[in-house]
Formats: structure tokens, sequence, C-alpha cells
């Protein structure tokens, strides 16, 4: 497979391996465009290792710029993730370890600052088109995160009464979602070419392929993995698209652009739900599949055709565009990114710890560090199936394991017991991890009669959903005495 050959070939690099080099290299104030797709899997990219799904304009946006093996987001779950790719921190020192659903009083605290705000205070245009998710309380929305215009939704295309916002307004009630991705095409391309005379900020967030999933009828049937490969290659067409948008306005040479995911596959919606291909399991777990995401970027081309396999986040996006931009990043609070600029240049990156909080038990789980990665101990709990619909016991109940990802990326092989001294320098990195904490949370704002609607339906659901539990518990309890009298004691 491709991705073996990638693989194969950066392991003899050690951290970067050169195909290529052209002679441009970003100006200052580079234009940044990041590009999101929503529960797309690693194995769901051509340059990934995906065989029946055609992303051609994915791809040779890597073989451009740089191709990130070991990607991986910030977190395994939309919203927490989504904050993490805005502020460069953790989510779980903003509070956020949780999705903000449609009837949510909360969102990410006002206090933090995006990539957006950042950027403004350097005179950049910010623009935001697509999924936000990050709360649809009006205190809450892009337009106080630092975002100028916004075109898109509040939240995922799986919540009820999904509606557009064209800036602080409403435009109408009812989407067609098999227009989605070309609707926000349209606007991305229309704010490139708006805003082509000064330094921009583009940020694409789409809500494909997470479920359900629609694709236009231009795309529909030309994958050949049905549904799901036509919508992930109508994401790989916007990709086209906006790059010969920048292309036409002449800018595209002065800009940074990246193209990942939020998290990873939705495993449990089978043929709706994408690959992670040689990665374990998926969206919502601390294993790889969760987290580490297909990743490319470009940066004017001073590096093309590069392979990055040293580990880099989407906390380090902030204060590597920081440095590329010439802005400040925020000094009143920990940030846990790092710039990463000079692998735009050729330069090498260092290992750091990268932390994995499971999503459901809210915990941190595992670490990574270089190749190694440690996982701790974890008891099966009736959560994991209700919250991840996995139902998959062996999946969650485990003992204590490490892993050596550079020679094992499924986590297949528990080396806990090969390598004692590997196994407690980790440990002793993750009761570190452990002090990262929520280091303030924003009073929730209910001060509307919407608000006050909203967090009662949210009450009342939330009510209601576990009478469900807890009466289809008794009934199994029940079923199951009745059983074992009869099996035993008839």
């Amino acid at each position: 497979m491709f991705k073996d050959f990638w693989f194969g070939l950066s392991c003899g690099f050690a951290a970067l391996a050169f195909m290529g080099s052209a002679a441009h290299a970003l100006a200052d104030k580079p234009n940044i465009v990041i590009i999101l797709a929503d529960d797309l899997g690693y194995g769901d990219i051509g340059a990934f290792g995906a065989t029946d799904i055609a992303t051609p304009n994915i791809d040779a946006l890597g073989k451009r710029g740089l191709i990130f093996t070991d990607f991986y987001s910030g977190h395994s779950v939309c919203s927490p993730a989504r904050a993490a790719i805005l502020t460069g921190r953790y989510p779980r020192r903003m509070g956020i370890s949780h999705v903000f659903q449609m009837e949510s009083p909360d969102g990410m605290p006002r206090e933090e600052i995006t990539i957006a705000e950042m950027l403004k205070d350097v005179g950049y245009a910010t623009g935001l088109v697509g999924k936000w998710h990050l709360g649809s309380n009006d205190r809450y929305m892009p337009w106080n995160q630092g975002f100028d215009t916004f075109f898109g939704v509040p939240f995922s295309n799986d919540m009820g009464n999904f509606h557009w916002y064209n800036n602080r307004e409403i435009v109408y009630e009812t989407i067609d979602q098999a227009y989605l991705t070309q609707r926000y095409t349209e606007k991305a391309t229309a704010f490139i070419e708006t805003h082509k005379d000064a330094p921009f900020f583009l940020y694409v967030a789409h809500s494909m392929p997470h479920v359900p999933i629609y694709a236009s009828p231009d795309f529909l049937g030309t994958s050949q993995r049905g549904l799901y490969g036509d919508v992930v290659q109508e994401l790989d067409w916007s990709v086209g698209e906006i790059v010969a948008s920048l292309e036409a306005a002449g800018v595209m040479e002065n800009t940074l652009i990246v193209f990942s995911s939020d998290n990873g596959p939705w495993l449990a919606m089978g043929e709706h739900g994408g690959s992670a291909g040689t990665l374990r399991d998926g969206k919502g777990t601390s294993f790889d599949g969760g987290s580490r995401v297909p990743t490319v970027a470009y940066a004017g081309g001073e590096v093309s055709g590069a392979v990055v396999t040293v580990p880099i986040s989407t906390l380090d996006l902030l204060p590597t565009i920081a440095r590329l931009a010439g802005a400040t990043p925020p000094a009143d609070r920990i940030l846990d990114g790092r710039d990463v600029s000079g692998l735009f240049k050729g330069e090498a990156a260092s290992p750091v710890p990268y932390y994995y909080f499971e999503a459901w038990n809210r915990r941190l789980d595992a670490l990574r560090l270089g190749d190694w990665k440690l996982k701790r101990a974890n008891s099966f709990f009736v959560p994991d199936i209700i919250m991840s619909w996995a139902l998959r016991l062996g999946e969650f109940s485990h003992g204590e394991m490490l892993f050596n990802l550079a020679t094992d990326p499924g986590e297949t092989d528990n080396l806990i017991d090969d390598y004692p001294e590997k196994a407690a320098a980790l440990r002793s990195l993750l009761l570190e991890g452990d002090k990262i904490v929520p280091e303030r949370r924003e009073r929730i704002m209910i001060s509307t009669s919407a608000d006050r609607a909203g967090y009662g339906r949210l009450v009342t659901m939330a009510g209601i959903v576990s009478l469900v539990i807890l009466a289809s518990l008794g009934g199994l309890i029940f079923f199951a005495v009745r059983l074992i009298r009869r099996r035993f004691f008839a």
C-alpha cells in the first residue's frame, strides 16, 4: 500500500524525507487557510492508503508541501477537538470534554483567545465557513471569537433544526445537505476573491463526512466505496476549488494551507462511518484511530514532497501561525502547542509528549512520546457502550498497554512486560499530564427566555434519557433473574 511505502521511506530519514524543493517561501503576513473535514478517517485519503476513494487534489497538496503521517487532533470528538484547533490548548484546560448539543447553554469560554482573534490584532481579515460547534448561544458564536464573517451552521448536521447563519442572521430554516459541501465551497472561494489584496485567515470547517452523509448529484456513484466515498471525493473537489481560487487570485505562493480532520472515523456508523486504515479503533477512543488524522500542508512550496513522521498536532497550529504572521501568542495562559514553522523550511522537529484524553470517562488515558505510547488500564463500564456505540468489550476493558507505534501503528502488540524502564518513564510523564486541569470555567450565561427554554429542554432530555437507560437496565436484570431461575431452579 502507498501508506506502507511512506512509512518505510520515512523511517530511513528519521523526521523528514525530502523528494524535492522549490524556490518559493512565505512572505510576511501570509494568508492562512485551514480546511477541516468532520469525522474523516486516516484510511480515507489516497496519500494515507485509500485505494477505493480518489483524492487527487488533497494528495497533490501534500506532494507540493508536507505529508504528516503522525498528525494528531487535540481530542477524539468534535467540540473539544475544534477548541484545541483554534486555541492551541488541550480542551481540558478550558473545561471542555463533551460535545455541545443544540440546546446547550454553554460553549467555549469567551476568555479563550482564538487564531482569528490573534490574527485580527495584526491586520488580518478573518472568516469562518462551515461548522462551528463551540456553542450555539449568541454569547459563544464565531462573531464573539474573532471572526469578521461567518457563513455556516452552529452545530453538527445530525442535530435537529439544522439551519444556516449568514453572520448573525438565520437565512433559512431548511438545508438540503446534498449541496452542503458545494455551498461551503462557493462561500470560501468568494471570501478569497474579496480579501485577496490583504492578509486573511479562512477557516473552512466542512460538515461532511459526519453522518448523515450526502453528496451532490455530480458526485453520486463516482467512488468505489459507496456513498461515503462519494462524499469524500466531493470534499477533495472542494479542496481543488479552493486551491484554484488562491491561484487565480495570485496569492497561492504566499498562503499556508492545512487540510486535516477534527477526529477519527465514527466506526459505529458502518459503511457511512469511514476507515481508520491500519490504525486501531476510531472516534471517541484513545487508540490512535480516534485522534490520529490524515493531514497535509502547503506553505509556499519552499519544501515539497516532504514526509513528517515526528508527532505533530493541531495544538501546534496557533503558535506556528503566530510565528509566520508576526503575531504574538497569548502570554497570560499555558499553550500546549509549539512553533513548528521550521518544518516548512526543511528543519526537523523534536518529539514532545502528546496526551490522549478519553471522550467518555473524560480522563487522561494515554501518552505518546516519540515512537512510544503508554495507555492506562481501563475497566469496562456501561457508558462506553451507550455513548460510543462500540459494543466491543475487548476494546475498552484492558490492562496497561505499551506500544511502539513506529513498528506497530495498529497497536496490536502490547510490550508492557518487555520494556519496564520505558513504561516507567512514560508513567511519570502521565502523572505530569494529570496536572492538566481546567484553569477557569466561565459561568454559564442563562440570561434570556430563549436560553432558559433551551436549558429546560436540555434538562428534560437528559432526564428522559436517564429514565430510559434505568428502565432498560432494570428490564435486563429482571429477565436475567428469570432466566437464571428457570435454568437452575426450575
